[in-house]
């Protein structure tokens, strides 16, 4: 017999964990054609217009009459809207805390204002895309050169460019986003120097970005504008003396014991598929509870891959506050979305969909388990800097790496990124640990993938899965590489968010 689930009492779908055959008895029903594995078939009658029920939740409308044993999927099933009941912290838990004394601990890089880096890059930031190029050469003569070698606690030169920085409202809300995304990375505690590079005449001024955040140059921080300094050759060379005279102060910084409670990690989903609510993410929001639990920080974001999931997360909200916050932003972004002639459905993506998510709603129900089952302590705007402790939600878009930029400017130095697809992504200055939904995944890309999930079909607890993924998370912020590290990975997903017309 094929294996399935189950996944609340109150579904009237069942999960395929194999492929269904035409025929196939499951759960007292016969199936009626075939079910791909990660889909649905329905297990009674639901009638057009009817809640199609999955996790306990509503996840669509039958668009048709659909009979038991049918598949269910975007051929006879549509979402629209309908009311959800946010119950503000009816739910909310205050789970207990591991003492100071027995908390678990990892080896860090201890700031001197007292953030803790898991790495230590020196990276080339750029105030424009005119820049990018110089700022490339940049970084790939100091590795080229071998003056790494000499430098054992530095774990490389990064540049960190991006499509915009001018054509933009020099007092819109497009420039406060990208200036507050730079001086998230600048101030990263997985950065121990930076160079600013700029061209000279665009819209995004450094010497007004250094007066409004207060910026004074020193031995770890630096900035250069390419028409100042007299063209790109110029450039690049005036640019690898800055960064060969600021690699021995970042080299002078060393691990040290650091206990979990100054983890920030980062919460990502991309390529989900049918498996990705069941076990990936479950498991990732256990480990996400056991940090918390250590005094550490999880950051759930991507706020429309958690619509029509958020009343979830309402109910944990510690104060009412909070959760109106989190209701105001998806008012924003069904603003945002019909402004652009758009609609949130628009998300899930074909790959998505190929694996068996068939609505937002459903994808939404599964993306916010990675939240775990802690309480909400705050909401934070894109790249606002994190300040509190516990389970967090950052506004950021579905794009991946577009929010994990946002994530990172707010402070978090760790990310776990789940996948039933096998997403290709790193993002540097902060390792991204891998974990695949299902073992299919995980046997084809085991170069890519850190964590296999899939092992949760066939028995493994979510407990226990939690307890490997935050072995992991500890294990990697102490140094040890991820695949995506080294892979290369993290240079190009640097990608701020950018709200507003390209003028």
């Amino acid at each position: 017999m094929p294996r399935s689930i189950k996944l609340q009492p109150a579904d009237n779908v069942v999960l395929a964990i194999d492929a269904f055959a035409a025929g196939d008895e499951v759960l007292g029903v016969r199936a009626a054609e075939r079910v791909p594995r990660g889909h649905k078939m329905a297990l009674a009658d639901i009638a057009e217009g009817d809640k199609v029920v999955k996790y306990g939740q509503i996840i669509g409308f039958a668009s048709q009459p659909i009979s038991a044993g049918d598949w269910v999927h975007e051929h006879n099933v549509l979402m629209h809207d309908f009311e959800r009941d946010y119950q503000f912290c009816a739910g909310r838990t205050d789970g207990e805390f591991v003492p100071p004394a027995q908390r678990r601990t990892f080896q860090g890089f201890r700031r001197a204002n007292g953030k803790v880096g898991t790495r230590n890059y020196v990276a080339v930031l750029t105030s424009v895309n005119c820049s990018a190029t110089a700022a490339r050469h940049i970084a790939g003569e100091v590795e080229k050169s071998g003056a790494l070698d000499d430098y054992p606690e530095v774990d490389g030169v990064i540049s960190l460019v991006h499509g915009t920085g001018c054509a933009i409202d020099s007092k819109g809300e497009a420039y406060d986003v990208l200036a507050r995304t730079q001086l998230g990375y600048a101030t990263n505690p997985n950065v121990g120097a930076v160079l600013m590079l700029g061209l000279g005449c665009e819209a995004f001024q450094i010497p007004r970005w250094k007066e409004t955040y207060g910026l004074v140059e020193n031995d770890a921080f630096r900035t250069l504008t390419i028409q100042e300094v007299g063209g790109t050759r110029k450039t690049v060379e005036a640019g690898v003396r800055a960064v060969l005279e600021m690699l021995p102060t970042v080299n002078r910084a060393r691990r040290e014991t650091i206990p979990a409670s100054e983890l920030i990690l980062a919460l990502q989903c991309g390529g989900s598929d049918g498996y990705s609510g069941i076990t990936a993410n479950p498991a990732l929001g256990v480990a996400v509870d056991l940090l918390v639990s250590q005094g550490g920080t999880a950051v759930l974001s991507e706020t429309p891959e958690i619509y029509g999931a958020e009343h979830l997360l309402t109910r944990r909200a510690q104060t009412r506050e909070v959760g109106e916050k989190l209701v105001e932003r998806i008012r924003w972004w069904e603003d945002y979305t019909a402004r652009n002639h758009m609609q949130m459905n628009n998300n899930p993506s074909p790959g998505n969909k190929a694996g068996g998510l068939t609505t937002i709603l459903e994808k939404a129900l599964g993306a916010a388990a990675k939240g775990g089952s802690t309480t909400l302590v705050d909401v934070f705007n894109y790249a606002d800097p994190i300040t509190a402790r516990g389970l967090v939600f950052m506004d950021t878009p579905g794009y991946d790496p577009v929010s994990a930029t946002g994530q990172v400017a707010g402070g978090a130095n760790i990310l776990c990124f789940t996948t039933g697809r096998g997403s290709a992504f790193g993002c540097k200055p902060v390792p991204s640990i891998k974990l695949a939904s299902n073992s299919f995944l995980y046997d084809s890309m085991r170069e890519d993938m850190d964590i296999n999930c899939g092992d949760i079909l066939d028995g493994v607890s979510l407990a226990a899965k939690g307890e490997e993924i935050l072995d992991e998370i500890l294990r990697v912020a102490s140094g040890a590489r991820t695949k995506s590290e080294q892979l290369g990975y993290g240079d190009n997903e640097f990608v701020p968010w950018q709200i507003g017309a390209t003028m």
